[in-house]
């Protein structure tokens, strides 16, 4: 199975413009094998939630208002939103809408770790929105970035919609949609139309009636576990994804970029000092 424009598209039925798809599938193309993300049973969870935050990779910053609930990010600590204007000045971007000063501030860090030439997305947040910047949110949040510094991919190994949706929402806004979006992208990576649950459902042997629940979501999640490791449009010899399950090493990676982003700051503060100096 590989992932292209015309499979994200098909996830929620949307017309993305390709300045939105381009960056996610380069993102995936480059670091899919070291995020775990060729395996089916993380990438359907990975891909659904960002159609429903990207409203079908339509959207790559959220529309700003102000709403109601865009106005109380001002002032907003657990954000980092700390001084005035911090609220609308960090509002979401990138596919996965990363918002408030504090994760500008570490994606600036993870980025800066990769490649010493990164934006500083404090200083410019609107740089997010630029290749190949913006594809790297999503994989940055779902990496490290989220709340709990670990990959969702140990979510998305126990099919925890639910979690997968906390831990990037915070609570379960759109869940109905989610869920959806999830079936979707399930049957179209299985190679059934995505409206197909019906077909589906034969073909696994469970009650046939066109509905999706939690059986016919054990079902395909059982199917994907089983399916072949996906490839990215724009690829050229994709390497095999060894699938570290290990708590090890996830574990030891998980230290190792912690201990990139840790360098990447010191230096950052050298160079800063020196400026003074000078």
């Amino acid at each position: 199975m590989q992932i292209d424009a015309a499979f994200l598209a098909a996830i929620r039925r949307s017309k993305p413009p390709a300045h939105n798809t381009r960056p996610v599938l380069a993102a995936l193309a480059a670091h899919a094998v070291d995020m775990g993300l060729r395996k089916p049973r993380r990438l359907a969870h990975f891909l659904s939630q960002l159609a429903h935050e990207s409203q079908g990779f339509i959207y790559d910053q959220e529309i700003w208002g102000p709403t109601a609930a865009q106005r109380r990010y001002e002032g907003r600590l657990d954000l980092g939103n700390t001084q005035p204007g911090d609220g609308k000045r960090f509002k979401g971007r990138g596919p996965i809408q990363i918002t408030g000063r504090g994760n500008y501030r570490r994606f600036t860090l993870w980025c800066s770790a990769l490649n010493p030439l990164a934006p500083d997305f404090e200083r410019d947040p609107d740089a997010v929105n630029s290749d190949p910047w913006e594809g790297l949110t999503a994989i940055w949040y779902w990496d490290t970035g989220n709340p709990t510094g670990r990959s969702l991919n140990r979510y998305a190994d126990d099919n925890d919609i639910e979690m997968v949706t906390r831990r990037i929402n915070g609570g379960l806004n759109g869940y109905e949609d989610r869920l959806e979006c999830y079936d979707r992208t399930a049957l179209l990576m299985l190679g059934f139309r995505a409206d197909d649950v019906i077909g589906f459902q034969r073909h696994a042997g469970i009650r046939a009636d066109g509905l999706s629940g939690p059986q016919t979501r054990g079902a395909l999640h059982a199917a994907l576990l089983n399916a072949a490791d996906v490839t990215f449009a724009g690829e050229t010899t994709p390497e095999p994804d060894l699938d570290l399950d290990l708590d090890l090493d996830l574990d030891l990676i998980a230290r190792l970029r912690t201990d990139l982003a840790q360098m990447a700051e010191q230096l950052a503060h050298i160079r800063a000092t020196l400026e003074d100096a000078a």
